[in-house]
């Protein structure tokens, strides 16, 4: 079903205290501890050389194999959720 830009824009306006999240599962650290990394398909990645503080990066390398894509994802999460300040 795909929303009206109206539609969506009523949605978007709702406080908080007036959506109903009773149906929704707990996120809690069970939740996290179970959730896997999927990365989009079709992506391209490019090779930068970025700082970060040693305590980060020794929390994601903590977590195995593929902490780069980790990060890699994480940075993609925090793009998307402010995409739309940028518009």
């Amino acid at each position: 079903m795909t929303k009206s830009k109206e539609r969506l824009a009523q949605t978007e306006a709702l406080p908080e205290t007036k959506i109903d999240s009773s149906d929704l599962a707990e996120m809690d650290g069970a939740f996290f501890k179970a959730a896997r990394l999927i990365m989009p398909a079709g992506t391209t990645k490019q090779a930068i050389s970025l700082r970060v503080d040693d305590d980060v990066l020794e929390w994601f390398k903590a977590g195995g194999k593929g902490h780069l894509s980790r990060m890699n994802a994480v940075l993609r999460a925090y793009m998307l959720a402010h995409a739309q300040e940028r518009t």
